[in-house]
């Protein structure tokens, strides 16, 4: 698992506010840095595919090809990346310790003006970007982007390849991910399959997808119950099962480069309450424990995310209709799902971000087997539980009880561990639908006992606990 494993997720068109990813911006720095250590942005999203390169401030924007215009879905909103903000996100990332997955549109750009923006976001960034990601979730191109009845993943890939050369002709030694799928994982298997056929291929960091839960807010499958049950975590496994055999035949890794709870910007009461904060701790670390690179969770202002789906987060009418105030609905995150929320000035970790955080516990260790897998109930109990040898010598252990009612008593055996020191935190809040989450030491010290440990972990929390 490595020490840069969690991430987050922001739409590029962030970026045209150069005053939000900047050193200047303390609150936001010290967010990213509240999250994790190290961790990795990604920059894509929906957004991503109307962006323009704006090297100058003057630099005339270019003609843009027709888009075909979908029901229900906003107009495209085109927009330009600046070279300041690329300046002010470089000095950001090192302000923060955070590394940078660099999102270049697809969907209305062409090879020359990616390559003209790889060079310089390249020499800008330097060792703080990671790769580069060409186009958002392409696979959904067909709706409005391409022609739906010749687009598929190797139109796809031979467009993507286009892209990738002229960039790897400007940046030396260039590296990318790919396909950055939505949903169809389908995509991932297929460019496998092709990979050993193409002639010089561009340097792959990560296979990459996308991962929502379910959505939007207004359907009523996505609950809390539904959030947590161990079939939601059994799915991600089948996924991440078929993803992992597309890697390996290309000899990478992968990487889940955005996902959330609820798409379309979030479900209040669901994506912004404490079953979230389990339910994010859960997921990065089955998918740390699949051989993934790193998490990115979505999230962002309001605005841009809000941009992204059509101008409005589904969340707000769905309270409106509920008989919810101005005032109540602007107390909740805008997205509802983001890790890192904006009120005014002010940028708060919600939920989310500390399931995230915790989660992170384990980054920098290998990952061990903990004896149990979120597959099974544990003594009637919907639990799961990870575990990892730290990078200093440590066995650290993540149980995370997602049961609404039921408590977990469990027996560690750490072996060898006679008389080690032992350590023990809690992520813990109110109620599962608490708009509140805590990561606190625990109240209750454990004692190592001929290597074993007896603790008990509440419903509804979780439990780190490390031994050397």
């Amino acid at each position: 698992m490595p020490a840069d494993f969690v991430g987050l997720s922001y739409e590029v068109q962030q970026l045209t506010d150069p005053a939000f990813f900047s050193p200047e911006n303390g609150g936001l720095v010290r967010a990213f840095q509240a999250v994790a250590p190290r961790g990795v942005l990604r920059l894509g999203g929906n957004t991503s595919e109307y962006g323009w390169w704006q090297p100058t401030p003057g630099s005339p924007e270019p003609e843009h090809p027709p888009i075909r215009e979908v029901v229900g879905e906003p107009k495209a909103q085109f927009y330009a990346v600046s070279a300041e903000a690329v300046r002010n996100l470089a000095e950001f990332l090192k302000t923060t310790g955070w590394s940078c997955i660099y999102g270049i549109g697809m969907g209305t750009n062409t090879p020359e003006r990616a390559a003209e923006e790889a060079e310089v976001a390249a020499k800008t960034l330097g060792p703080s970007l990671q790769y580069f990601q060409i186009g958002n979730e392409a696979d959904l191109f067909n709706w409005h982007l391409r022609d739906p009845q010749t687009w598929s993943a190797k139109s796809y890939l031979a467009e993507w390849l286009k892209m990738a050369d002229a960039i790897s002709a400007r940046v030396p030694g260039a590296k990318f991910g790919l396909p950055d799928v939505a949903s169809n994982i389908a995509w991932l298997t297929q460019i496998a399959g092709q990979w050993n056929s193409i002639e010089h291929a561009p340097r792959v960091a990560n296979l990459t997808h996308h991962y929502y839960f379910g959505g939007p807010a207004t359907n009523p499958d996505v609950n809390i119950p539904n959030l947590l049950k161990p079939a939601t975590m059994a799915k991600v496994q089948a996924t991440a099962d078929i993803a992992n055999v597309a890697a390996a035949k290309m000899g990478v890794r992968l990487r889940m480069t955005e996902g959330n709870s609820c798409y379309r910007g979030g479900k209040p009461g669901v994506s912004d309450v404490f079953a979230a904060a389990l339910w994010a701790a859960d997921y990065a670390l089955l998918l740390a424990s699949n051989n993934y690179s790193g998490v990115n969770l979505h999230g962002g202002t309001g605005k841009s995310v809000a941009n992204s789906v059509g101008g409005v987060l589904p969340g707000d009418p769905m309270l409106a209709a509920e008989g919810a105030t101005p005032e109540q609905i602007a107390s909740h995150p805008h997205p509802f799902y983001t890790p890192i929320a904006t009120f005014g000035a002010e940028y708060l970790l919600e939920p989310v971000a500390y399931g995230l955080k915790f989660a992170g516990s384990l980054a920098g260790g290998t990952i061990l087997d903990a004896g149990f897998t979120q597959k099974l109930q544990v003594a009637g109990v919907n639990a799961s539980a990870y575990a990892a040898k730290l990078a200093n010598g440590t066995t650290a252990v993540v149980v995370l009880n997602k049961d609404a009612e039921n408590d977990l008593s469990l027996r560690l055996d750490f072996r060898d561990a006679k008389a080690a020191k032992v350590a023990a935190e809690t992520l813990n809040a109110p109620a599962l639908d608490s708009r509140e989450a805590h990561i606190t030491p625990s109240p209750v010290t454990l004692h190592l006992k001929n290597g074993k440990i007896a603790i008990l972990v509440p419903h509804a929390s979780g439990l780190l606990v490390r031994v050397g």
